[in-house]
């Protein structure tokens, strides 16, 4: 027997690395893929998830089913209600005619809700037509339309006591303006710049509200729902600072609207360069995924602000006076992460 170690049937299996012949040459780090990033700042997910669902427009087969759908319910609850009244009637007319008069007090504060949609629909409407006016105005450099689109700016605004002085002001020097340019200048100077201001503050608000509720609160679905409260929210309030003011169904248009063309333009999507400008070189958004989400969705939310008050505004901005996202940003999100910086430090 040949007592040479690895040889015979009792040799023990052998420790150590197994080499693998492979056909063609080895790969090497530099033509591997690279990493995808996740970087926790560069993904605003609860703002393009309430943008994506308020912009989606559904089909015209499903428009068709839930408009015959609630045309059906509307007859079925109708006629429910008014057999019931009838039977009770009947039946005990006493408790009869008290639901009879509930129900047409219902029905009265049903008609009252409606009238208000509808008003609010037509000032919208207003705004867009000033809009439209102002707009042709500017092209054309036509005064006589300039001057039409004051008088009809004049009028909006003669209620507001908080422009009553802005106001004096504006219409005694409106005569002395004999350029459209130089008329609507005068306009947006004297009125449209508290308004600015005002509706520039509800969209800092609305931002870092929505900051602090991603940043802080970790249920699901939690930041998209508030993102789309705030939304909703501030572009009703930026709606009443310029004097549309939309009811409950004119701030789902207006909301829609706006997220329509955010989408339509890609605007949703930030780049790197607004990134790093607002972040600012913040630690805890680059530790922490919820605080680099909260400052992307806050950001997200500022263009939404700002959309809207283009939206909203009866007379388009100047490009001096246009708002820059970034400084809205930077002045509504500054503090909030304020613990982060001081630690970086």
């Amino acid at each position: 027997m040949n007592d040479t170690p690895g040889n015979g049937p009792d040799k023990a299996p052998r420790s150590g690395p197994v080499l693998i012949d492979m056909e063609g040459p080895a790969p090497s780090p530099d033509s591997a893929p690279p990493v995808p990033e996740d970087h926790p700042a560069t993904r605003g997910s609860a703002m393009q998830t309430a943008a994506l669902l308020t912009a989606r427009r559904g089909s015209r087969l499903a428009r068709w089913f839930w408009g015959l759908l609630g045309a059906l319910l509307t007859v079925a609850i109708s006629t429910a209600a008014w057999t019931f009244v009838t039977g009770l009637i009947l039946s005990t007319p006493v408790l009869g005619y008290a639901v009879a008069a509930l129900l047409a007090a219902f029905l009265l504060v049903l008609l009252a809700i409606l009238i208000k949609e509808a008003t609010a629909f037509a000032r919208l409407a207003r705004i867009d037509r000033l809009q439209l006016q102002a707009t042709e105005a500017l092209a054309e450099a036509d005064l006589p339309k300039a001057r039409a689109m004051a008088k009809s700016l004049g009028a909006l605004y003669a209620g507001r006591a908080e422009l009553k002085w802005q106001m004096e002001t504006f219409r005694s020097r409106q005569d002395e303006q004999f350029d459209a340019s130089a008329l609507l200048s005068l306009a947006e100077t004297e009125l449209l710049s508290p308004l600015d201001r005002a509706a520039r503050r509800e969209v800092e608000a609305a931002a870092r509200q929505v900051a602090t509720v991603t940043a802080l609160v970790p249920l699901a679905f939690a930041d998209v729902l508030a993102a789309l409260t705030s939304n909703i929210r501030m572009i009703r309030r930026i709606a009443e600072i310029y004097g549309g003011r939309s009811g409950t169904l004119g701030s789902l248009r207006l909301l829609r609207a706006v997220m329509t063309h955010l989408v339509a333009t890609g605007a949703v999507a930030m780049g790197d360069d607004m990134l790093s400008s607002i972040l600012g070189g913040n630690l805890l958004a680059r530790l922490s995924r919820r605080f680099g989400e909260g400052v992307v969705n806050g950001a997200l939310t500022a263009r939404v602000g700002v959309a809207a008050m283009e939206v909203c505004r009866p007379i388009p901005f100047s490009p001096a006076r246009r708002p820059r996202v970034t400084r809205i940003i930077q002045s509504s999100l500054s503090g909030l992460f304020s613990k982060g910086d001081e630690a970086e430090k």
